[in-house]
């Protein structure tokens, strides 16, 4: 299974913000939002991604200064990323290894879509527990 039959499920619609986004606005859009991350765009290209981590770390090296400072100068850059046609498996891989929990989706440069580590892990339940449904009713059947 492929990233991208995890948008097809999930959608494209991607919550972003610009560079230029004051850092307490972006706390404010991922409270409202219920979400722990977002990509970050310049000149409609991803920048980096802005998370809860980077506002923690902020936090820390300056108070809440930080919240004054546009996204560009906290956000996690470069952003690591996917292309629709990865595996889910290899997603997963990568998330474990580089330590983090969102991935922007890139198609010909472009974002086409963002996923997180939840979405990733609930696709593949979905996808065990399918099978594992599938075997039941067949050996009940044979």
């Amino acid at each position: 299974m492929t990233i991208a039959a995890i948008l097809t499920g999930k959608g494209n619609e991607v919550i972003c913000i610009e560079t230029s986004t004051r850092v307490g606005d972006a706390v404010q859009l991922l409270a409202e939002k219920r979400i722990g991350a977002v990509p970050v765009l310049e000149n409609g290209l991803v920048a980096g991604i802005f998370s809860e981590r980077d506002v923690i770390a902020g936090l820390l090296r300056e108070g809440a200064a930080v919240l004054e400072r546009n996204v560009a100068e906290v956000m996690t850059a470069p952003a690591i990323t996917v292309a629709p046609e990865q595996s889910v498996l290899a997603a997963l891989s990568l998330m474990t290894r580089r330590r983090i929990r969102h991935l922007p989706v890139i198609e010909e440069g472009r974002l086409a879509g963002f996923v997180s580590i939840g979405d990733l892990v609930k696709f593949r339940i979905d996808k065990i527990e399918a099978e594992a449904m599938a075997m039941r009713e067949y050996i009940q059947n044979a």
